[in-house]
């Protein structure tokens, strides 16, 4: 970064005393988080990892709930076998973001049929192709790069074909951001 002169005096700022504090007037008066704001923040940020909606987030709850297990293994299990999840996690995109849009753009295949919906669950044991057309094959190889990415163990990926194929579901310590599920519990069971 550029720093000016005035950034080598004591008023630089960039580097005094408050800006450790949160932003606005009445810094000082923040209160201590409530239980719910706690609760309200962990749901939020599993939320936006995902890239998922309110009404779409309690669609993956209800079912983690009907299921057997832990309900929140469950929940970010269900959460980390989207195909927009997937296809980001195999390095066919840069992000989640771009992940959905190549798959809304009808790049990525699923058991040989083209797929176009970011929220299909993948199972143990589908194979993930990226579309036969030379268009598509440049566009993946562009985010794949020469090395391949560094794949999570639940994924087999052949970067030189651009195959890969579900080996396992995932489980909880595949899931990567730090995140207290036993909290989104609580939140949404209320």
């Amino acid at each position: 970064m550029l720093k000016g002169v005035r950034c080598e005096t004591a008023k630089c700022a960039m580097e005094r005393q408050w800006r450790a504090q949160p932003p606005g007037m009445h810094s000082w008066r923040r209160r201590k988080a409530s239980d719910y704001g706690i609760r309200l923040r962990e749901k939020q940020k599993v939320k936006r990892y995902y890239g998922v909606l309110e009404r779409q987030f309690l669609i993956y709850f209800g079912m983690a709930e009907r299921s057997k297990g832990n309900t929140g293994d469950t929940l970010l299990s269900l959460l980390e076998r989207r195909l927009d999840n997937v296809v980001w996690k195999l390095g066919f995109a840069p992000s989640h973001r771009g992940a959905r849009q190549t798959i809304t753009h009808g790049h990525v295949y699923v058991n040989g049929r083209r797929l176009n919906r970011p929220s299909y669950l993948i199972k143990q044991g589908d194979r993930v192709t990226v579309k036969p057309s030379e268009r598509s094959q440049k566009f993946i190889r562009a985010s794949v790069g020469d090395q391949g990415p560094s794949v999570q163990p639940w994924l087999q990926l052949d970067a030189q074909r651009l195959e890969a194929t579900v080996a396992a579901l995932p489980t909880r310590e595949d899931v990567q951001i730090p995140v207290e599920e036993q909290l989104i519990i609580e939140m949404c069971s209320r």
